[in-house]
């Protein structure tokens, strides 16, 4: 049965009007919220210093520690007795430079206590920055 006999269908229409001045609105709000910086506004005399061309390096002391606990402090095979006669071994690599700075190159195999051997003689050596160094792993 069709009700609708006598009737033309008539297309929908779509009515832009609303939609042109909903974007009218919003683009008034955003210009009327929107700050426009003036650079031309602002005298700047910016400050004016003279640095060092290159600061000074840290002095950096290498010490090694392989899996079965032996040392090497820059290389040179060092023993370790107790923290305190190791502190004179890193007293006396540092020598006269100032702000040592103690890298601890451990095997992954090392014990614990190996390298808390290290950083307690540096404790104890006066040496307050000790670092570590590590291996990246490769991406397989």
């Amino acid at each position: 049965m069709d009700f609708q006999k006598g009737r033309n269908r008539e297309d929908p229409e779509i009515n832009l009007i609303p939609m042109i001045d909903v974007l009218l609105v919003i683009l008034i709000f955003l210009m009327v919220t929107t700050t426009y910086t003036r650079y031309t506004a602002l005298q700047i005399n910016l400050p004016q210093a003279a640095g060092e061309g290159h600061p000074e390096q840290p002095a950096v002391i290498q010490v090694a520690v392989d899996s079965i606990g032996r040392y090497t402090v820059d290389q040179v095979p060092a023993t370790f007795v107790d923290p305190e006669t190791f502190a004179e071994v890193l007293k006396q690599a540092v020598g006269d430079r100032k702000d040592p700075v103690i890298t601890i190159s451990a095997d992954a195999q090392a014990t614990h206590q190996s390298v808390v051997n290290v950083m307690e003689s540096a404790r104890r050596a006066g040496i307050a920055r000790v670092t570590f160094t590590t291996q990246g792993t490769q991406n397989r």
